[in-house]
């Protein structure tokens, strides 16, 4: 297996030491968590929800893989960094269960839940006078957002779980669980989420630093709407239902007027955000690493989440200039002159140096591993696009493409035509979220609710070239034949199931 680099490693290795100090809330988070701890009172169960929070933060998962397992899965983007085998195993879904990277992904998500069911334990014992009901509620709101947004992040790589939802035990009775079926992981996520639109505010006051990071009444609303959709035993009608709730609700959402903006690092709280990570530049505590795995080409290796021709072809295709210049940024040059310095497999196998290569441009600074670039997890235009996908799957599809065309216009492309077939319609929604959400974790769950991931990905033309004595070899086309419906679901890590035998594995692995 290809290593990180050098420079690579060490970043990674010294910000995975870190999970204090973060700035969704003013007070240190308790990080680690246990049955021991003194929860007496009301600012040590803030403490502990910021450290429920911090999952954003410490882990590779959401730092960059996030993006990963979505466009890198996808026809967005290849794999980069020079064909390293956990993500190219990720690109032509050839991924073992032994693999580490999948084994650690899930351990930050479960650790994530794992915070969230002990805040929700405590409190429900908390005898303390100084939280009041309503912040209480709130509080249970929070981090009953954030075990909902967690599983759902397993539930869409792995199928069906095991839903802990306690973590206070070592009783192998309780931790040995076998799965849960998808439904029911779903269901919990669905519980889970109307606790939290009945507990959370709207807004928690005037500060949009502050509604903006942490979970709201919009944020609980928004993923209502998404999980209706993505589950299999989808209802579009409650898509439509929580779509229009965050549309029409009391968060204040606006489409920006400008894409681009949303992007450039100057806009951050923006009324489009309806959930972002608030990043600070310079802070190892509290800054962004993953942008520097994605940008940055003077350190002299390749990126990952390489932009592909085919999302290239997509946005000419479209005329789509505005998204295409905000999502994809060509550079012969690194910031001090230099030439790039690796052969791009896909699009500068010969370096030639008048040939650009492509890089994933959706923050803009990586600040030499401590970004402060903020990274949205949800925002308007997402729920826009799936009111208008809900809207045809219900057969109003003049609706659907008038809901369409406010995302579009904002792109300065013309409106989609209302006379489309319903099936038509839905091609049209699906490439518009494409281009308006690439390298936003979205791509590759569009294709499976869609039901055209193995089509989409076994038609691609994707080609990859070697340069002999300056010449560029024949092409070789890129084999996604792997790419079935098994194969549409993660393994289950191995490491897993060697502590837990009841832990069967998915179907294909």
């Amino acid at each position: 297996m290809k290593k990180y680099s050098t420079s690579k490693l060490f970043a990674i290795l010294f910000m995975m030491t870190i999970v204090s100090c973060q700035k969704f809330l003013d007070d240190k988070p308790k990080t680690s968590l246990t049955t021991g701890n003194a929860y007496n009172t009301a600012a040590d169960i803030e403490k502990v929800l910021n450290g429920c929070y911090n999952t954003f933060y410490s882990t590779d998962y959401y730092q960059w893989e996030y993006v990963m397992l979505s466009d890198v899965r996808s026809d967005n983007a290849y794999p980069g960094g020079g064909n390293e085998e956990t993500f190219y195993d990720y690109d032509r879904f050839i991924l073992p269960p032994s693999n580490h990277h999948n084994f650690v992904n899930w351990s930050a998500l479960y650790t994530g839940i794992a915070r969230c069911n002990i805040l929700l334990n405590k409190i429900a014992e908390f005898k303390g006078s100084d939280l009041d009901e309503s912040r209480k509620s709130q509080i249970i709101g929070e981090a009953s957002f954030l075990r909902a947004f967690h599983y759902y992040q397993l539930v869409k790589l792995y199928g069906g779980v095991p839903l802990e939802l306690e973590s206070n035990t070592a009783d192998p009775a309780k931790t040995r669980k076998a799965r849960s079926t998808e439904k029911e992981v779903y269901d919990q996520i669905v519980k889970d989420l109307e606790v939290a639109a009945n507990g959370l505010p709207d807004t928690y006051g005037s500060s949009a630093s502050v509604n903006k990071v942490r979970a709201t009444k919009g944020a609980a609303n928004a993923m209502l709407a998404k999980v209706w959709a993505q589950r299999s035993d989808r209802d579009y009608a409650k898509v439509l239902q929580y779509c229009n709730a965050v549309i029409s609700g009391a968060g204040g959402y606006s489409l920006l007027a400008d894409y681009a903006q949303l992007f450039d690092g100057s806009h951050e709280f923006n009324n489009e955000s309806i959930l972002e990570v608030p990043y600070e530049a310079g802070n190892w505590d509290a800054s962004s690493w993953g942008i520097q795995l994605y940008l940055a080409p003077e350190d002299g290796w390749q990126k990952y989440c390489v932009p592909s021709k085919d999302l290239v072809a997509a946005f000419d295709n479209e005329g789509d200039e505005v998204r295409k210049n905000a999502n994809i940024v060509f550079w012969t040059q690194d910031v001090n002159g230099d030439p790039i310095s690796w052969a791009d497999e896909n699009w500068n196998p010969c370096q030639d140096p008048s040939v650009g290569t492509p890089f994933n441009y959706k923050a803009k600074d990586p600040g030499g591993w401590a970004s402060g670039d903020n990274y949205y997890m949800l925002r308007l235009a997402d729920i826009i696009l799936l009111k208008a996908e809900a809207q045809n799957e219900l057969n109003s599809t003049a609706d659907a493409a008038s809901t369409m065309n406010e995302v579009r216009i904002r792109a300065g492309l013309s409106p989609i035509s209302s006379a489309l077939s319903k099936s038509d319609m839905k091609g049209a929604i699906l490439n518009e979220r494409r281009l308006e959400l690439a390298f936003e974790a979205q791509r590759w769950d569009d294709l499976v609710r869609a039901g055209v991931a193995t089509n989409v990905m076994q038609a691609l033309n994707e080609y990859t070239f070697t340069c002999e004595g300056g010449s560029l070899s024949a092409p070789t086309k890129m084999d996604y034949s792997h790419c079935d419906f098994n194969h549409w679901l993660l393994p289950i890590p191995q490491l897993e199931r060697d502590v837990n035998p009841n832990l069967a594995q998915n179907a294909g692995y």
